[in-house]
């Protein structure tokens, strides 16, 4: 889906986590965690899309990585990747998928892309969002007025990046855009 898309592999046998991320690194900028402490400190350091976990790790385990990313509300997704037969329990989880190992390239990339396309789609609804107040404040103020207010501004400017972002991930993204802009008008 992104050419940039960066997916962190976390598991705390080495070996595992550097084979899947040997079948992802062609498509993906990969990075690998043997813990779920290392793979807290790259969250907290870098941008990540995708986080592959693994739940069954010693010290901090993937259900409490999982559990502080949503707490510190890290933007990314989260793929549970691992051998633990899920229970009752996952129903309370907030993870995005759950793989059983051991997991094929296929279905590895499928996962991944499908948890870009949330992204890109949440991204295009932050994108309507702004778009409605930008269409909203241009029908009702002048154009001097929001020329001279600092937050229009930041809004155009937000607008902008997000449009530009977007053009570049949904190939039906100027369609949807114009039937938006149609029934605003």
């Amino acid at each position: 889906m992104r050419d940039s898309a960066t997916v962190l592999v976390v598991d705390d046998e080495k070996t595992v986590a550097d084979g899947y991320a040997l079948r992802l690194q062609s498509t993906y900028v990969t990075e690998t965690a043997y813990g779920g402490q290392d793979a807290l400190d790259i969250l907290h350091e870098r941008d990540v899309d995708v986080v592959l976990l693994d739940r069954r790790m010693p010290e901090v385990t993937g259900d409490e990585v999982l559990s502080r990313i949503r707490e510190a509300e890290i933007d990314c997704r989260v793929v549970m990747l691992t051998a633990i037969n899920p229970g009752f329990g996952v129903i309370e989880m907030p993870f995005d998928d759950y793989l059983h190992k051991p997991v094929d390239r296929d279905a590895l990339h499928t996962a991944i892309e499908q948890q870009l396309r949330v992204v890109a789609l949440e991204r295009f609804g932050a994108y309507l969002q702004l778009l409605s107040k930008r269409e909203v404040l241009a029908a009702s103020m002048s154009e001097k007025k929001r020329q001279s207010n600092d937050d229009y501004q930041a809004l155009v400017e937000r607008c902008g990046e997000l449009e530009a972002e977007l053009a570049a991930q949904l190939d039906l993204f100027e369609d949807l855009a114009a039937a938006f802009r149609d029934v605003r008008s």
